[in-house]
């Protein structure tokens, strides 16, 4: 009951703390570890669901209100916590590296952008852009063609294992940016690196901001992917999958269908990144392919490390980590930094005016992930949301 009573308290607390400090990244990180508390606390079911509730749909957009960059990094935390749950799929569940897993999220996003923006007209000649509430339907029609495009990558792929597999689909996620990069001509499908703009938003209900829309839109396609997740784990799909990763040879002699099983962990991991890029168009207004480097593809999988393999939690908390860090901490940091430097601040008899802009934290924002990176392998490689299967191996000796 006391332990009830304190978790309570500290969402409380840490919510209006954030409301008084609206500028404050201390506050308002205070703020999002009072929800990890919630998960981990020894409280009812009821209640633990009760405070993630009231603090996702009731303090997070009231936040919002007092900052508004607060409510856009929690629908960007949304997007990545999407993606980071697909490619759990495909690295955790199956055990398929995926080096380009941004790419199926760029087939979504095209898809969107080409018909939702005035530059169908050069394409097709005219009746363009679609109205707003098409976007709806290419939710639908971007989970397909992501889902298709998966296949299409597994299908030459299947024999592959490891490096291979990692090279091969590293390959195809450069090969979608640069086939955006240079399909401008002879037909201009996407105007090549000038990119799409201005696509179409949906009609936002009740006349609430795009900005609260689509974050309130963000944390409902997170919730449906989580169900997805969850119910798809516990299947004799999942099961399937969890055979394949630990050993194909013997999931081949229990009959294991490896084909079709890895078939359909690409199609579901692409579809849950076709469905976010849909929307992270949309919520963008402009796209280009510089919005799916391989670098994209590499902090998702990042994501899905640092939480743990094979974890929803933990793929949930690792998408967190890591979009929190580069866009909050390590930006504040700098702008910090900046803000003492304009002031003429002087430390141990160096004037900070002098430093150089080479020592801006978000500079070092790859270092920082690396490191981070390397600590996990070394202290715990399980993640910090491990599945229970994988912390029971790594907790054997010789594991």
């Amino acid at each position: 009951m006391i332990q009830a009573l304190l978790t309570v308290a500290l969402v409380v607390v840490s919510a209006l703390a954030v409301a008084k400090f609206p500028r404050s990244v201390l506050v308002f990180l205070l703020f999002q570890g009072s929800l990890v508390f919630v998960y981990r606390a020894q409280i009812p079911e009821w209640l633990r669901r009760s405070l993630l509730a009231v603090a996702l749909l009731v303090l997070m957009p009231a936040i919002g209100y007092f900052n508004g960059y607060y409510l856009e990094i929690a629908t960007q935390v949304g997007i990545f916590v999407a993606l980071a749950l697909g490619l759990n799929i495909v690295v955790g569940l199956a055990g398929l590296l995926d080096l380009g897993y941004v790419a199926f999220f760029a087939v979504g996003a095209y898809s969107w952008a080409i018909f939702g923006s005035p530059h169908a007209n050069v394409i097709f000649g005219g009746g363009f852009p679609l109205a707003g509430w098409w976007f709806y339907v290419f939710l639908l029609v971007g989970l397909g063609t992501a889902a298709i495009t998966g296949i299409l990558l597994g299908l030459p792929v299947l024999r592959l294992h490891g490096d291979y597999l990692a090279i091969v689909t590293l390959g195809f996620g450069e090969v979608i940016r640069v086939l955006a990069n240079n399909l401008d001509k002879p037909i201009n499908f996407t105007n090549g690196p000038k990119g799409i703009t201005p696509i179409s938003r949906p009609p936002a209900p009740f006349g609430l901001p795009y900005g609260e829309y689509f974050y309130f839109l963000v944390l409902l396609i997170v919730v449906a992917v989580v169900i997805v997740n969850r119910r798809l784990e516990d299947s004799h799909i999942g099961r399937a999958w969890e055979a394949i990763r630990e050993d194909e040879l013997a999931a081949r002699a229990m009959g294991v269908p490896l084909v079709r099983m890895k078939l359909m962990a690409f199609a579901c991991g692409a579809s849950f990144a076709g469905v976010m890029g849909v929307l992270f168009s949309a919520k963008q207004v402009f796209i280009n392919p510089e919005s799916f480097t391989f670098l994209e593809s590499i902090g998702v999988l990042a994501m899905v490390i640092l939480g743990g393999m094979g974890s929803i939690p933990g793929a949930v908390l690792g998408a967190t980590v890591v979009t929190v860090l580069n866009l909050q901490v390590l930006k504040g940091f700098s702008l910090w930094l900046n803000e003492l430097k304009n002031a003429g601040v002087t430390v141990l008899g160096y004037s900070l005016a002098d430093l150089p802009t080479q020592f801006e934290p978000a500079k070092y924002e790859r270092m920082v992930f690396g490191v981070i990176l390397v600590l996990m392998m070394i202290f715990r490689p399980q993640g910090i949301f491990p599945a229970r299967r994988r912390q029971r191996e790594l907790a054997q000796p010789g594991g």
